[in-house]
C-alpha cells in the first residue's frame, strides 16, 4: 500500500509517516517548506518528499506510483478549503482523510490497546514520560510523540508491542475518533475557541472523549469541572503526599509524571518506587523549558495554564541560581487573545520584566480587530513589567543584554515556522546544543 502524506513536516504527520514505513508500507509526501524534520525523515528511509503541493506534483507521483491513501492533518482543509491534493484524491477515486483514520487502521491492523493521552495543557509531557519510561524499562511499545526528544523518534512502531500510545488532541475535535482502552486528561480548560465557541461545548467534548474510552484517569479538579460521576474513574487527588516524591522541576511538571506513572501501573507490573526513580531521571523534550544556549530557554507556552505551568519551572530553576527572570512572550493566534485577554491576571507571577511581541498569526478570523501588545499588557495586574518588542536585532541585543547579567530567559511561544522560537534558533542555537534528535 502507498500512502501518501500531506504535510509530512508538521509534528502530527512527520511521526505518523515514520510509522507507516516502519510498519512496511510505501511511504511519500509532500510540504510547503523543507526543514530539518525532512532532511531527519530521508535519512531514515522516506526519499520521495516533494517542497510543492500543487495538484500536478501529487498526479505526477500518483501516475509513477498509484497513491492508495492520502492521510492529511485536520489543518488543511481549514487553511485551504480547496486544497489540490485533497481534490486530486476526491476526482481520482483515492482514499483520502485526516491522520486519525489511518492511526485507527494500525490499531486494528495490529490489534494495539489504544492509551490516548489528552488535555488542554500537559498532555505532550506526559506522553513523552510514558514513552521515556518503556525505554527505561524495556517494554515494547508503539507511539506518536509530537516533539523531539534525546532518547526516542517521534514515531515508533513495536513489532511485539501490545500499546499504541498517542496524543489525543481536541483540536478540530480529533481525539472523538478514537474508543481508547485507557484514556487519560491531564487537565482541562476552554481553548481552541474557533471551534468550541462556547465553555460548554468544550466541557462537553471531553465528557464524549471520556465515555467512549474503556477506563479514564482524570483529576479530581478536572472530574469536578467536568461534573463527572467519580465513582466511575480513576480519580487522582492532586495533594497526594507520592507526588512529592518526583522530582521533575515544576509543579505541573510532577502532575505529569504522577499520570505517567498511573498509566505505567496500568501497563507493566514494575514496582512503583522503580517507576519514580526513572521519572527523576527524565532528560526533557524540545521546546519544554529547552535550554538553547546557557540561560536562555523556550518553551511552548502559549495559554494561562501553561504559561503558569513553565513559570513554576522556571521560578524553581531561578530561586536555585538566584537568578532574574525575564520572559520574551509571543501569543498564539490573535484569535485566542480575544478569549484570553482578561486570563493573564498572575501568569507571569515572579517575572522582573516581560517582553511582549506580537501574535503569532495562523487560522485567524478576519472579522477580529489584531490586538497589539500595547493593549494586551494593560490587562497585567502590574503592566509596568511588561514592554512591547519586535523580533528584530534589538530584541537579539536585549536578550544578550540580559544573559550578560546572568538573567534567566525564558522565551514563550506556539506556533511553527518563523515563530519566536524558530526565531531563536536562527539566531542562537549552536550544534553543541542539539541535544534532540
Amino acid at each position: 500500500m502507498h500512502i501518501y502524506f500531506s504535510g509530512i513536516g508538521g509534528a502530527g504527520i512527520g511521526p505518523l509517516a515514520e510509522i507507516a514505513l516502519q510498519a512496511g508500507w510505501e511511504v511519500s509526501g509532500s510540504d510547503k517548506t523543507t526543514s530539518s524534520y525532512i532532511d531527519y525523515l530521508k535519512k531514515v528511509g522516506i526519499k520521495d518528499i516533494y517542497i510543492n503541493q500543487s495538484y500536478e506534483q501529487i498526479a505526477k507521483v500518483h501516475a509513477e506510483h498509484p497513491i492508495d491513501w492520502l492521510v492529511y492533518s485536520s489543518a488543511l482543509p481549514i487553511e485551504q478549503p480547496n486544497a489540490p491534493e485533497i481534490r486530486f484524491a476526491e476526482e481520482n477515486a483515492i482514499r483520502h482523510s485526516k491522520r486519525n483514520e489511518f492511526i485507527n487502521h494500525i490499531i486494528a491492523e495490529r490489534k494495539l490497546s489504544l492509551v490516548a493521552i489528552a488535555g488542554t495543557h500537559g498532555k505532550t509531557t506526559t506522553t513523552a514520560l510514558v514513552v521515556w519510561l518503556c525505554s527505561q524499562h524495556k517494554i515494547p511499545l508503539s507511539y506518536l510523540l509530537p516533539a523531539k526528544t534525546s532518547f526516542a523518534p517521534m514515531g515508533h512502531c513495536q513489532n511485539n508491542s501490545q500499546f499504541f500510545v498517542i496524543e489525543a488532541d481536541e483540536f478540530d475535535r480529533n481525539f472523538l475518533s478514537f474508543s481508547p482502552w485507557l484514556s487519560v486528561i491531564t487537565g482541562v480548560s476552554w481553548d481552541h475557541h474557533e471551534i468550541y465557541p462556547s465553555r460548554e461545548s468544550y466541557k462537553q467534548a471531553f465528557i464524549d472523549f471520556i465515555g467512549q474510552s474503556e477506563q479514564t484517569l482524570i483529576w479530581q479538579t478536572d472530574a469536578d469541572y467536568l461534573g463527572l460521576d467519580n465513582t466511575k474513574f480513576a480519580v487522582q487527588d492532586e495533594n497526594k503526599p507520592q507526588i512529592d516524591k518526583i522530582l521533575l522541576k515544576g509543579r505541573y511538571n510532577r502532575y505529569d509524571g504522577w499520570m505517567a506513572l498511573q498509566v505505567m501501573l496500568r501497563i507493566c507490573d514494575l514496582p512503583i518506587e522503580q517507576l519514580i526513580a526513572s521519572i527523576n531521571l527524565f532528560p526533557g523534550l524540545s521546546r519544554r523549558m529547552e535550554e538553547i544556549i546557557p540561560g536562555l530557554y523556550s518553551d511552548y507556552a502559549h495559554t494561562p495554564e501553561k504559561i503558569r505551568a513553565a513559570m513554576s519551572v522556571a521560578k524553581e530553576i531561578a530561586q536555585i541560581s538566584g537568578k532574574n527572570i525575564v520572559i520574551v512572550y509571543e501569543p498564539l493566534t490573535n484569535r485566542r487573545q480575544h478569549y484570553m485577554i482578561n486570563d493573564y491576571k498572575d501568569c507571569f507571577d515572579g517575572a522582573n520584566q516581560v517582553y511582549w511581541l506580537p501574535s503569532y498569526l495562523a487560522r485567524e478570523d478576519p472579522s477580529q480587530r489584531i490586538l497589539p501588545p500595547s493593549e494586551l499588557i494593560t490587562h497585567l495586574p502590574d503592566p509596568t513589567i511588561a514592554t512591547p518588542a519586535l523580533k528584530n536585532q534589538n530584541l537579539k541585543i536585549i536578550i544578550n543584554d540580559h544573559l550578560s547579567r546572568g538573567d534567566m530567559v525564558v522565551a514563550m511561544s506556539g506556533g511553527g515556522g518563523d515563530s519566536l522560537d524558530d526565531w531563536l534558533r536562527k539566531n542562537f542555537y549552536t550544534a553543541k546544543t542539539n541535544n534532540f534528535l
